[in-house]
């Protein structure tokens, strides 16, 4: 599995690429540069997952139980956009424009390291987020998050 760290800003040209970070591509193995899938993030933003990180989840997602509702409803949302995408030789990705339009891209966008994922955010909304959450809000949800515990205060 290929890991990430970093935060890099970048624009949108008026076809709706742009050029993956260099910080990014470095982080990149060889035999996985080239290929990404793109889907709806949980909050209003996208996921750039390379291909060898995909293929696992999909692989998860084939094994659930078509059975039952939520598994279904589960996937339609999981899978809503997902789209493969390659580098061009300039070293841009495009993004396909629903998902734009899902993520409210205008031009400027900021991309972070998300584990095994790249998420990418309309520079606005993503400060936004930012501005929103406290170093106390932070502080709480590291405990929770970190140790498994529900009971932090508020």
């Amino acid at each position: 599995m290929i890991g990430f760290l970093g935060e890099y800003e970048a624009t949108l040209d008026s076809k709706g690429r742009f050029l993956l970070p260099a910080g990014f591509k470095k982080q990149l193995p060889d035999e996985s540069a080239n290929q990404f899938v793109f889907s709806r993030g949980f909050e209003k933003c996208l996921t750039l997952y390379p291909i060898k990180n995909w293929e696992p989840i999909f692989s998860e997602l084939s094994k659930l139980n078509d059975f039952d509702p939520k598994v279904r409803e589960f996937r339609r949302y999981f899978l809503n956009g997902a789209t493969v995408v390659e580098l061009d030789s300039a070293g841009r990705l495009l993004v396909p424009p629903n998902l734009k339009e899902h993520a409210s891209f205008e031009k400027d966008i900021v991309l972070l390291a998300a584990v095994n994922k790249i998420e990418i955010w309309d520079k606005n909304k993503y400060q936004q987020f930012f501005e929103s959450f406290s170093p106390e809000s932070f502080s709480q949800l590291a405990q929770q998050v970190m140790t498994g515990s529900n009971n932090a205060q508020s």
